[in-house]
């Protein structure tokens, strides 16, 4: 069973923390709902315990202020916690439970790297819910034994453990933002080009994101090169003009009994994300001639997949 995508962006958006862990994520509820005084600059902080499973734990951390403490403080709460539960997922919320910091700390030897997403109240989440979406208990991890506190720690580095990118990446990023820029037909001005190209990488790379978690089109962790081969099927340079505007403006951007057929046909079960990104951009409103060819994606995707 796949993490419901809508039931588990609601209860983030209502930062109801334990539901999310214990009804989407198959986790153990918290044993008591009791706080726990932690301290840290002569300051008392708060600890609750969210949920848990085999010896890792999942805390949400609060402040007498109000605010989320500053990072030099989040370190030191963190290492004060590991002294209870050496593996652990903390959640610093501030009163209003509209701003969130998620932190684990990446543990080499005795190397310690802190990781932290920040999550605010309505935005749509989608990018922190691939992250703890590897913290899913499946019925075959049960049986299997997979739920030892070493797999859990795994599944968390993997969610959260984003390593900096290499130069050789940027470098290859910039070439490929260029060889867009480059294909990029229908708008003159190179400024508006140069933003369009951005806009357009920032889409699918959030969207390849979402297919190697599995999240699109009954888990096709091909997904954008599949419908490029099946677009370039139908006729040349099709991708831009008939795929993607369907994929981003119909399947991300409206409720699937919104949608028409022939727009479910040609992108498949796509769920729907409620968010800005995939709205239309003032340019593809300014240019409505814009074209894009295939071989410009075909290349994006090769730079994806390396």
């Amino acid at each position: 069973m796949r993490i419901n995508f809508n039931k588990s962006r609601q209860l983030l958006r209502s930062f109801k923390f334990t539901d999310l862990f214990v009804n989407e994520l198959g986790w153990n509820p918290p044993s008591s709902q009791r706080k726990y005084p932690l301290t840290a600059d002569d300051i008392t902080y708060s600890r609750q315990d969210v949920a848990h499973l085999s010896a890792m734990r999942v805390f949400e951390i609060t402040s007498p202020d109000g605010s989320i403490p500053p990072a030099k403080t989040r370190a030191v709460l963190a290492e004060e916690i590991s002294q209870i539960c050496l593996e652990n997922l903390l959640i610093f919320t501030d009163n209003q439970r509209h701003q969130s910091i998620w932190y684990w700390v990446k543990r080499d030897g005795k190397k310690t790297q802190p990781r932290e997403h920040i999550y605010i109240k309505h935005q749509p989440g989608d990018l922190l819910l691939g992250k703890i979406s590897a913290l899913e208990v499946i019925g075959d991890d049960l049986d299997d034994g997979k739920n030892t506190v070493v797999d859990i720690a795994q599944r968390l580095q993997k969610g959260f453990d984003v390593e900096k990118v290499t130069k050789k990446f940027f470098d290859e990023f910039a070439q490929i933002h260029q060889t867009l820029l480059e294909n990029i037909n229908g708008i003159e001005p190179e400024k508006d080009r140069r933003w369009y190209a951005s806009v357009i990488l920032t889409r699918l790379m959030f969207v390849y994101f979402l297919q190697q978690k599995g999240f699109l089109d009954k888990g096709d962790i091909n997904y954008l090169q599949h419908k490029l081969a099946a677009s370039q099927e139908k006729g040349e340079n099709l991708y831009y003009t008939q795929f993607l505007p369907s994929l981003f403006f119909e399947g991300f951007a409206k409720p699937e009994a919104q949608r028409n057929p022939e727009t479910q046909k040609l992108i498949g079960q796509i769920k729907y994300l409620n968010g800005g990104l995939f709205l239309k951009h003032p340019i593809e409103q300014n240019y409505p001639q814009i074209s894009i060819p295939d071989s410009a994606f075909a290349t994006i995707f090769r730079l994806f997949e390396s």
